[in-house]
C-alpha cells in the first residue's frame, strides 16, 4: 500500500488499455501522502502495542479476505513493487502472501518490477512463474 497513489496512475494507464482493475482499498486512516499501512502502527506505537484482540487485527483480516476476493474475480494480478524499507522493488510479506494465492488459484502473475535479491522468499516467488515487466506496464497482456 505504501505505492498507492503510484498505482493508481498504472490503473489510470492500464483502464486507458481497456484492462478492468480491481485494487485493494486503504482499510486504516491515513494521513498526508502515507498510504502504507505499516506507517500507521508506527504513528501509534507499532505493531506491539496492538493486541492479538484489538479491533486492527479484524480489520487487516477483512482486507486480506477482500482482496483475495478480488483475485479471485481477476484473470491476473500485478504486483507494483517499488523502493521500501531500503530495498528497491521491494516485495512485502501481505504482497507475497497475495501472490502465493494468486498462484494457488491458477491466476498469472505480473510484477512491475525486477524481484529483489535482498528477500529471503526471492525463491519461491521465482517458484511461481511470474512475469516481470521491467518498468513496462504496457507488456500486461
Amino acid at each position: 500500500m505504501s505505492g498507492y497513489a503510484r498505482f493508481m496512475e498504472l490503473k489510470e494507464v492500464l483502464e486507458n488499455e481497456n484492462h478492468i482493475v480491481l485494487h485493494p482499498e486503504v482499510e486504516f486512516e491515513m494521513k498526508g501522502d502515507d498510504t502504507s499501512v505499516g506507517a500507521y502502527f508506527e504513528r501509534n506505537g507499532g505493531i506491539d502495542a496492538f493486541p492479538p484482540e484489538h479491533e486492527v487485527w479484524k480489520k487487516k483480516g477483512d482486507a486480506i479476505a477482500k482482496h483475495f476476493q478480488k483475485i479471485d474475480a481477476c484473470d491476473a494480478i500485478l504486483v507494483t513493487n517499488y523502493e521500501k524499507k531500503g530495498i528497491e522493488n521491494y516485495i512485502g510479506g501481505n504482497t507475497f502472501l497475495e501472490i502465493g494465492y494468486a498462484f494457488g488459484a491458477g491466476k498469472k502473475i505480473f510484477i512491475l518490477n525486477s524481484i529483489p535479491s535482498e528477500l529471503s522468499y526471492k525463491e519461491e516467488i521465482l517458484g511461481m512463474q511470474p512475469i516481470v515487466l521491467h518498468g513496462d506496464i504496457l507488456k500486461l497482456q
